[in-house]
């Protein structure tokens, strides 16, 4: 069983693609006709004006794809079950970190793609956040062992260009970062259930004290003293990374 199998319940509740974002992974795609979203999850980023054929581990994402989404198989990214170069291209979005082995995963992408690759993800090694600096450090270490670092991405796809993806400030995706400027959010326990890092954490009850702390800096006034000019940016970057890589 896939983790989404056990927390993605309710997961496209606040999980939708972001127009802003999807814009710049549509684009990244190029002239591609046709695509496999490997890790597709619910199918956010896929676009609309191309064939597109979704590969999720997760019968409870499948089970929560939209009618007149993309047909969808029950496969992992380390075995897509496709022939070699059968799509122009490969993407994955915010999927990456979920699977058991990247490299067989990055492996598969290029056997399968004629064209091109395309990723969306997260450098650990470039993001400063104040949630993960201030408040869950431990949860930032453990997090950001399960995302490969760019470096290691270019020596896996290369020719890769590294573009980052600044978050705006009213994202409509919620992943963990789209929240920056409304931390009041990261008290709400359905954002919790959508986010992997909290979902999946090993210590719910250190999540629970260091939340409580956020929770009293924001009623205090604390958070807004050091913080407050978040609110009025448009956007900030994060490390969100789109990776476009010649299959």
């Amino acid at each position: 069983m896939t983790s989404y199998d056990s927390i993605g319940t309710g997961y496209t509740r606040l999980r939708r693609p972001d127009p802003r974002i999807a814009a710049a992974v549509h684009a990244a795609l190029g002239a591609a006709e046709t695509v496999v979203n490997v890790g597709a999850g619910a199918g956010s980023y896929e676009p609309g004006d191309r064939w597109v054929l979704a590969v999720e581990p997760s019968h409870v994402m499948i089970g929560q794809r939209p009618p007149g989404r993309a047909p969808a198989i029950l496969a992992s990214a380390e075995s897509l079950p496709l022939a070699d170069r059968t799509v122009d291209a490969a993407m994955a979005t915010l999927s990456l970190h979920h699977w058991s082995d990247w490299r067989a995963g990055l492996r598969q992408m290029r056997r399968v793609a004629r064209e091109r690759i395309v990723i969306l993800t997260w450098d650990p090694d470039a993001a400063d956040f104040w949630l993960t600096r201030e408040y869950v450090p431990w949860l930032r270490d453990w997090d950001a062992g399960r995302f490969p670092t760019i470096e290691q991405m270019r020596d896996a796809l290369p020719g890769a260009n590294v573009e980052p993806v600044p978050i705006p400030r009213d994202c409509e995706d919620g992943f963990l970062g789209a929240w920056w400027a409304r931390p009041e959010a990261y008290l709400d326990p359905a954002v919790q259930r959508s986010n992997s890092l909290f979902a999946l954490t090993p210590n719910q009850g250190r999540l629970a004290r260091d939340l409580a702390r956020l929770a009293a800096d924001l009623r205090s006034g604390d958070w807004d003293a050091r913080h407050g000019e978040l609110r009025r940016r448009g956007e900030l970057d994060l490390g969100y990374r789109l990776i476009a890589a010649p299959a």
